[in-house]
C-alpha cells in the first residue's frame, strides 16, 4: 500500500497475503510500534493535506484493522482516527 487512497479491502489468496506481508516486513521489520504508527500517521496527514485521503477512507481503514487489535491498541487507533478526521 503506497498511500491510503490506493487502499481497497479485497479478498486475497494466501500467496497474495504472504507477498504483501513480506513487503511490509522488509519495509517495517525491526521498527518499534511507535515508529510504525508514526509512519502511518505521517502518510495519513499528508493524504489529508493534499486531499487524497477522505474521512470515509479513514473510517474504512479503522473498520478493517480495529478487530485485529486488543482493547488498548484499538482505543489508541480510534484516537488517531478522530484526530485525522478533524484535520
Amino acid at each position: 500500500m503506497d498511500d491510503f487512497a490506493s487502499y481497497t479491502p479485497k479478498k486475497k489468496t494466501d500467496e497474495e497475503w504472504l507477498k504483501e506481508a513480506d513487503g511490509l516486513l522488509k519495509e517495517y521489520g525491526g521498527r518499534s510500534e511507535g515508529e510504525i504508527l508514526g509512519a502511518i500517521y505521517r502518510r495519513a496527514v499528508e493524504g489529508k493535506r493534499d486531499g487524497t485521503l477522505t474521512n470515509d477512507q479513514i473510517d474504512a481503514f479503522y473498520a478493517q484493522f480495529a478487530p485485529m487489535l486488543d482493547g488498548f491498541k484499538r482505543r489508541k487507533l480510534k484516537k488517531i482516527v478522530e484526530d485525522l478526521k478533524r484535520m
